[in-house]
C-alpha cells in the first residue's frame, strides 16, 4: 500500500473492513447505553456517513475512536432534542381560543351577571345552591351538612333557581 492509503481511510476496501469490524459493536454500545427509542442503528449509519465525509482527515488508527465519539454525540443530541420536545408538550398555550372577541366579552358579561345574581340570593339559598351545583353534593349530603331536612334543601335550591332565572332572564 502506498503512504496515502495508510494516512486516511478513503479507500473503499478499508472503509468496508472498518464497517464490518465496528458496526455491530457500535450498535450494541449505543443500544446498551441509550436503549432503542432513539434508533441506534440509524445513529451508527450516520456515524459512518460522517466518517466517510471526513475520511481524508482521519487516520485508520483513530477511526474506531472517531466512530464511537460521533455516534455517542449523535445519541446525546437526540436525547437533548427529546427533552426539548417533551418540555414543549407540557407547556399549554396560555389563552389561545377559537372564540371571537365578541363571544369572550359576552361570556365575561354573563359571568358577571351570574355572580351578581348569586350574591343576591339569600344566604340559605346560596349555600344550598353552591353546594349542589358547584361542589356536586347530593340533596341528602347537603341536608346532613346543614342539619336540615332534604325537603328544605330542595326548597332552597328551587328558590335559588327561580331567582336566578328571573335575574338573568335579560341575557
Amino acid at each position: 500500500m502506498s503512504k496515502d492509503l495508510n494516512d486516511h481511510i478513503c479507500n473503499e476496501q478499508l472503509f468496508s473492513k472498518l464497517f464490518k469490524t465496528h458496526a455491530k459493536n457500535l450498535h450494541n454500545f449505543l443500544y446498551y447505553k441509550f436503549g432503542s427509542h432513539l434508533n441506534p442503528q440509524d445513529q451508527v449509519q450516520e456515524a459512518f456517513i460522517k466518517l466517510w465525509k471526513n475520511c481524508k482527515d482521519i487516520k485508520p488508527s483513530k477511526a474506531k475512536s472517531y466512530l464511537f465519539t460521533v455516534a455517542n454525540n449523535l445519541m446525546l443530541n437526540g436525547v437533548a432534542h427529546q427533552k426539548v420536545v417533551l418540555k414543549f408538550q407540557e407547556i399549554k398555550p396560555k389563552s389561545s381560543t377559537n372564540e371571537t372577541p365578541e363571544f369572550l366579552l359576552e361570556e365575561r358579561e354573563y359571568m358577571e351577571k351570574l355572580q351578581k345574581a348569586i350574591s343576591n340570593l339569600t344566604e340559605a339559598q346560596r349555600v344550598a345552591f353552591l353546594l349542589n351545583r358547584v361542589e356536586g353534593k347530593k340533596h341528602k349530603e347537603i341536608a346532613d351538612l346543614l342539619n336540615i331536612s332534604t325537603k328544605a334543601v330542595e326548597k332552597r335550591i328551587y328558590g335559588a333557581l327561580k331567582h336566578l332565572r328571573k335575574d338573568i332572564e335579560g341575557i
